[in-house]
């Protein structure tokens, strides 16, 4: 039997006297690309939190390939080939968009798993043109609009050569073309195209996400949370009709999600 890529076991976290995280436990395969949704407050981001190492779980363990990774500093993790975008974009944001993804190039994952006889810039560059914002590279990234930030913030994880991809809300605050664009791309990354090319595999997602129509297009599983527990987990078809979670969340029109 083949161990899961990831595996979250009965994680929990608590702040004081509130339990953000009650015992969730999901895995997902490395050929999966999993959502993870709830109301806004159901603990997602916690989670995405978590197996970062951004935050230390109050009980659970982490695994990631096998090992376990509870605990762990960010950067061992990220070396390991996971990688994380947030709701909240930080770059630096005097340097110039080119500058910012080559930073993430320079990680020791990156110059170990990427072309060698590129060089960083290159590589840089390949990103930022499968984001679509090759054309703002010498920009500053603080005059990049939301959307554009957002393509930098994909740009930087991809650049560390993932397996695994942890995106905590991709489309938020984007006009619909501009989600359908990252959707496109992450799908396409996902089936192995990557830097203007295929490889064999992509990278392995889990997505937090409230734009669901977006999200259940290219979602092979979903699992869903409310008030920080798990309360389904099933294919995009099977949990938006699943009676608890359209009372909890989605709410009793369904079709136009999935179709």
């Amino acid at each position: 039997m083949i161990a899961p890529f990831l595996e979250i076991e009965n994680l929990s976290k608590n702040f004081g006297r509130l339990r953000a995280v009650n015992d969730a436990s999901f895995q997902i395969k490395r050929d999966e690309i999993v959502g993870l949704i709830g109301p806004n407050g159901a603990g997602k981001s916690t989670i995405i939190r978590m197996i970062t190492s951004i935050l230390k779980p109050t009980s659970g363990q982490i695994r990631f390939k096998g090992k376990i990774i509870t605990g762990l500093p960010t950067f061992k993790i990220i070396n390991m080939g996971l990688a994380s975008t947030f709701q909240v974009v930080k770059p630096f944001r005097r340097l110039p968009v080119i500058s910012n993804v080559m930073v993430s190039c320079l990680c020791p994952r990156a110059k170990r798993t990427g072309d060698w006889v590129k060089t960083v810039e290159l590589r840089a560059q390949n990103a930022l043109e499968f984001c679509g914002i090759l054309d703002l590279a010498l920009e500053p990234a603080s005059v990049l609009s939301h959307g554009d930030l957002k393509r930098l913030e994909l740009a930087r994880a991809i650049a560390t050569e993932p397996e695994l991809l942890v995106l905590d809300e991709p489309l938020g605050g984007l006009n619909p073309a501009e989600a359908a664009l990252i959707m496109r791309s992450l799908k396409r990354l996902h089936k192995g195209g990557r830097f203007g090319r295929l490889h064999s595999e992509g990278p392995a997602m889990l997505i937090v996400e409230h734009k669901l129509s977006e999200l259940m297009k290219i979602a092979d599983r979903v699992v869903v949370i409310n008030f920080g527990s798990i309360i389904a987990t099933g294919t995009p078809e099977e949990v938006v009709r699943n009676k608890e979670v359209i009372e909890a969340y989605i709410g009793k029109e369904v079709s136009a999600i999935v179709s």
